[in-house]
């Protein structure tokens, strides 16, 4: 199992709290925001035509998932693989954005609350922030080769 490296300077190590908030914060919300209205996010889901065949393991998969995320993010022990899982996350979010402004002609918005009102280039945005936010955190939080002692 490989060990991190913690933020060596109290700037890094603020840099990498900031980012792990943000992540705390945005997926809190979009997990909360869509098991409040679970009824709309499952019909948004359905009319997905990417998503349509998976909606029922989507609509409670996804929110399970943000909310183990902040799990992970909440401990010391577990903080680089939350930030890992959020990075991922991330990406996937972003590659469905593209997927679906490129490919489909109807795109509902499956996201919560106050994400719902950006349009899907400001959407793709947004998530492109914090698929940089992940990456930077994750540079500074790096696994060590505790094979060659330093």
């Amino acid at each position: 199992m490989p060990q991190y490296k913690l933020p060596t300077t109290p700037k890094q190590a603020w840099i990498v709290d900031l980012i792990t908030c943000l992540f705390i914060l945005l997926f809190t919300y979009a997990a909360v925001s869509k098991l409040a209205d679970v009824q709309n996010f499952k019909t948004q889901i359905s009319q997905s035509p990417l998503l349509t065949p998976f909606g029922a393991i989507i609509m409670w998969a996804i929110p399970t998932i943000e909310f183990i995320i902040v799990g992970l993010l909440l401990f010391n022990k577990t903080r680089m693989t939350g930030l890992y899982f959020s990075y991922g996350l991330m990406v996937i979010f972003t590659m469905y954005i593209i997927a679906i402004t490129r490919f489909s002609t109807f795109i509902p918005c499956s996201c919560g609350g106050i994400l719902q009102q950006m349009t899907w280039n400001q959407h793709l945005f947004f998530n492109l922030i914090f698929v940089v936010l992940g990456i930077i955190s994750v540079l500074i939080y790096h696994p060590r080769n505790t094979a060659f002692p330093s």
